[in-house]
């Protein structure tokens, strides 16, 4: 988590003056390494995107050297429609927005809740259902997306 973020703080200053928002940087091990960095930007990200920061990035990772020598893969991506919720960015830029929130845990029977975001702070959020209004601690929800339609 350490290294994410170690990584996240170098990637931010170099994507976010070309006007791309550094979402998430992730790692993954398993059988192999795998390092995800998840950009967006008004309007989408493209393919032309997502290599062109993959381009920028790449030579400094080799430089910075993320899994001391060991081999990964290298990704660029979007967060993708259903981008999780997870940041005050991300609840800011959704506000007054429909949105489903799906809980680790039932509450009153249900772990899936829609309406409209209507408030967060910095550990919980507001979401206007069918129902009423409906506090979730951020801890507690497995996710928050935007609304897809069907």
């Amino acid at each position: 988590m350490a290294k994410q973020r170690e990584l996240e703080e170098k990637i931010r200053p170099i994507a976010e003056p070309l006007g791309y928002e550094v979402v998430e940087v992730e790692f993954r091990t398993g059988r192999e390494t795998v390092l995800t960095v998840c950009i967006d930007k008004p309007g989408g990200v493209t393919l032309e995107d997502c290599e062109r920061v993959h381009n920028l990035l790449d030579p400094l990772l080799d430089e910075w050297d993320p899994t001391d020598g060991r081999p990964y893969t290298f990704n660029v991506s979007s967060p993708g429609l259903d981008r999780a919720i997870k940041s005050d960015r991300d609840f800011e830029r959704n506000l007054s927005k429909e949105v489903d929130v799906k809980l680790f845990a039932p509450l009153e029977g249900k772990k899936l809740f829609t309406g409209s975001l209507t408030g967060y702070d910095e550990t919980s959020f507001t979401v206007e259902t069918a129902d009423g209004p409906r506090t979730f601690e951020r801890a507690k929800a497995a996710k928050g997306s935007l609304k897809l339609d069907s």
